[in-house]
């Protein structure tokens, strides 16, 4: 996982910010803040990130390939160019039937007077 922030006022082609490795997820931070963050992630195909459930939203973006995401055990199914937001306090996963790429950003701001604990 890339613990760093990407050089403000540079042009980022988004499909390039994180290469594939086999077998892997490899996460880049591109923005981290407070208040929330950014991630570009690269799934190889069969990879699964496991059943979590987050105290704030999350927008997913694919962008690129495909990826199947599990929201309350319900399965929605993304293509490039295609974003969902995970809702808060919700579990979710999400499964690589094939490689792709996708932007996370978690929007931790406007949870202020709501408890975080289960």
């Amino acid at each position: 996982m890339g613990h760093f922030e990407m050089q403000k006022l540079k042009v980022l082609i988004t499909v390039e910010l994180v290469d594939y490795i086999p077998h892997s997820i490899l996460s880049k931070t591109i923005i981290k803040k407070t208040t929330g963050d950014v991630s570009a992630v690269s799934f190889d195909s069969g990879e699964i990130l496991p059943e979590k459930k987050s105290p704030f939203d999350i927008f997913i973006q694919v962008i690129e390939g495909k990826a199947e995401i599990f929201i309350d055990g319900k399965s929605k199914k993304l293509n490039s160019g295609e974003a969902i937001i995970i809702p808060a306090h919700l579990s979710s996963s999400i499964k690589a039937n094939v490689r792709f790429k996708m932007i996370s950003t978690t929007i931790k701001s406007g949870y202020e007077g709501v408890p975080l604990g289960p």
